[in-house]
């Protein structure tokens, strides 16, 4: 299992730690941690071969289901971007994960994520919204005409945001109803590097 990226940001408040793994019942009110961690969902692990449903209020690792419910892809049921696991943003219905971490206010962050969709059935064109802070930054679609499970032809994402807060809430949420949604993985978060340029 690949080691999860994440993103260390220096900030005053960078010493609080992480919110520990598991998938336990929690409230929806999200709890800032100081660093973007696990976008690879790779833990808790998801039995190998098949997934585990997740519905709102559960958490995967330091993500939040924030609606309807995801199911977390175990290793081998099909192609991860990165790592063993990944995230069908569609259980039986649509569903939303986010997680909130620590920002420096007016510093820009890169979000790169890798898309897919689940191959196994539902209408071919996946949507979905990425979400910062609740608002839309941006809408894609996944077709997943031709693509199989060992063949999912993930492509890249990319979106950015400044933040206006000590904390920002990174999300994604799929607009398609029913099952078979469309897939996350490998999100990473980067932060620009504030000017050290002289006058």
């Amino acid at each position: 299992m690949a080691v999860a990226r994440y993103l260390v940001v220096a900030v005053a408040a960078a010493g609080l730690l992480a919110t520990g793994p598991g998938m336990a019942s929690a409230a929806p009110s999200a709890v800032a941690v100081s660093r973007f961690d696990d976008g690879s969902f790779e833990y808790p692990t998801a039995p190998a071969n098949s997934f585990t449903t997740v519905t709102a209020g559960q958490s995967i690792g330091p993500w939040k289901v924030s609606a309807g419910g995801v199911d977390l892809i175990g290793a081998g049921f099909w192609q991860a971007a990165e790592g063993d696991q990944s995230v069908d943003l569609n259980a039986t219905q649509p569903g939303a994960v986010a997680q909130t971490f620590t920002t420096v206010v007016g510093r820009t962050y890169t979000v790169t994520y890798a898309l897919a969709a689940n191959p196994e059935g539902g209408a071919a064109v996946k949507t979905g919204k990425v979400l910062v802070d609740g608002q839309n930054f941006q809408d894609f679609s996944f077709d997943s005409t031709g693509k199989t499970r060992a063949a999912m032809g993930y492509v890249q994402r990319q979106v950015t945001f400044v933040a206006n807060a000590p904390t920002t809430t990174l999300g994604f949420a799929s607009t398609l109803p029913g099952a078979y949604g469309p897939v996350i993985d490998d999100v990473r978060v980067t932060a620009s590097s504030p000017c050290s340029c002289n006058p």
